[in-house]
């Protein structure tokens, strides 16, 4: 049967043309195709209720935003993000980068609905941007406890990070999660089964932020208005 929904990072306009074969199974899309290696397409057999593309820091990186309809009738949000990667020039600094995660993460932290993030984060599990992530937001990281899933190089395999991402709120439970085949990309592809059960919140934990984190968050997200104000 293959998953619900299919999220493509790095397409152009050649790749938006040769996936088109799946819309038959794959009827409700969400595309943004571009050139610089951040394109985006999102292909659902289930309908996405008021699909949105943003660009949150530049209007060089998109980043999708909608509801899934499940065949129960539940809403599901979904926030597909390829936020751009750390610069050379900002040293150890990621300063775009952290702000795209943050502004996402205070977004949906007040959501007392399932909420889905996915993506390539461009940023490693432990790091302590994807933590401050994950305390902003409260979302679970599914891989917790079983393991790394590295992702990238597919090509490497001495030197492979966990750069590819699904984040769920606690509404959910995790029914299978893989690392699947490499296939050309330089990213292993990631599938993950998630079950929306009812009382789940009760049985998990969720990270929580201290007033240091939110200081921190807003620090980050206003270093990135500062510089597109200069």
């Amino acid at each position: 049967m293959g998953p619900d929904l299919v999220l493509t990072l790095e397409p152009d306009g050649w790749w938006e043309r040769e996936l088109r074969v799946l819309e038959d199974d794959y009827p409700h899309t969400l595309k943004a195709p571009l050139d610089n290696r951040y394109g985006m397409l999102l292909h659902s057999r289930l309908e996405l209720v008021e699909p949105e593309i943003k660009y949150l820091i530049s209007d060089e990186f998109p980043s999708m935003h909608m509801r899934v309809r499940l065949a129960s009738g539940d809403e599901v949000w979904l926030h597909c993000l390829h936020p751009e990667p750390p610069s050379p020039t900002e040293a150890d600094e990621s300063t775009r980068r952290d702000a795209e995660l943050l502004i996402v993460g205070d977004e949906v932290k007040d959501r007392d609905e399932p909420t889905v993030v996915a993506g390539d984060l461009n940023d490693v599990a432990w790091s302590y941007t994807t933590t401050l992530f994950q305390k902003i937001s409260g979302l679970l990281d599914p891989r917790k406890g079983r393991g790394m899933f590295n992702t990238f190089h597919a090509e490497h395999p001495l030197l492979r990070w966990p750069l590819d991402h699904v984040f769920h709120s606690d509404h959910f439970t995790l029914g299978e999660m893989a690392r699947l085949p490499a296939f050309g990309s330089d990213h292993f592809p990631v599938y993950a089964r998630l079950v929306l059960e009812a009382g789940a919140e009760a049985r998990q934990d969720e990270v929580e932020a201290d007033a240091a984190d939110v200081a921190r968050a807003e620090e980050k997200v206003a270093a990135v208005d500062q510089q597109e104000a200069m």
